[in-house]
């Protein structure tokens, strides 16, 4: 219990100075992180630059201050357009059953059957390499698992006494659907919605490593890490930060998301 509220705490503190580093640098930066300074070309860390310079001059906390208010928002969009879309076909597959599920669950596993990134990078192809062709790529490769996740809960809500009574009490299938099948499917959507967050932020950053994201200048984790690598030896801050940064965001999101699942699943509850 002691290790779980603990790994809660360091999760919860990690995400929270990402949402804080992401809220401040939409208002201040310590520099501009777009103005360009050939003087100060690849400058290692000191008390002028704390995080050192990239090879244009600019200050690389600035651009990941901002880089990092970019993976928040399009991890939290991603996320969003997932866990919508996924609920709503997951709920309608494990309730209607029949040839309605079995329809939808052959589409649902033919996309399952590409990984995810792979998925992202066709559609990327179509859509074009930008911030909202991202969120939409990365949301429809990630709406499959939140709709199996949510259809094994629903084919086993279905069945439930109250769901029953609901049908009794002349309730129509839509409001028994969204007044009890719905709030009962929270828990493993919010567990799940949590992991996927982590797996935007990671994919976004895969995308804009292969220039498949972002476009430059505009500054993400991904894109500073594929602009520092030719600079790697000479200036190894350029990988290191962008990287530690990636890698603390997705610690805090995989430990809060495994107190979330211990805290809300039932299963869970009993081993403590």
């Amino acid at each position: 219990m002691k290790n779980l509220n603990l790994n809660g705490l360091i999760g919860g503190l990690l995400i929270a100075a990402l949402l804080a580093t992401a809220a401040l640098g939409l208002f201040w930066t310590p520099y501009d992180p777009m103005k360009l300074s050939f003087t100060a070309r690849l400058a290692a860390p000191d008390a002028a630059h704390w995080l050192g310079t990239d090879e244009f001059g600019r200050d690389v906390l600035s651009r990941l201050m901002v880089g990092a208010r970019a993976s928040v928002w399009i991890g939290f969009l991603t996320v969003a357009f997932a866990a919508i879309c996924g609920t709503m076909i997951g709920i309608i597959s494990g309730y209607a059953r029949g040839w309605v599920d079995a329809v939808i669950m052959a589409i649902n596993n033919a996309l399952l059957a590409f990984p995810g990134i792979l998925l992202a990078l066709g559609l990327l192809a179509v859509f074009g390499a930008n911030q909202y062709g991202i969120i939409f790529a990365l949301g429809i490769a990630y709406t499959p698992s939140m709709a199996r996740v949510v259809r094994g809960a629903v084919l086993s809500l279905r069945e439930r006494e109250f769901i029953e009574a609901s049908k009794v009490m002349g309730n129509g299938e839509i409001y028994t659907m969204a007044r009890h099948i719905l709030p009962n499917c929270l828990a493993p959507i919010t567990v799940l919605s949590t992991s996927m967050f982590g797996w935007a932020i990671l994919s976004e950053s895969a995308l804009s490593f292969l220039g498949l994201g972002v476009p430059p200048p505009a500054p993400t984790w991904g894109n500073m890490l594929a602009a520092g690598r030719p600079f790697i030896e000479q200036a190894v801050w350029l990988g290191l930060f962008p990287g530690l940064c990636i890698a603390l965001t997705l610690l805090g999101i995989n430990l809060l998301g495994d107190a979330l699942r211990d805290k809300l699943d039932p299963r869970m509850r009993g081993l403590k």
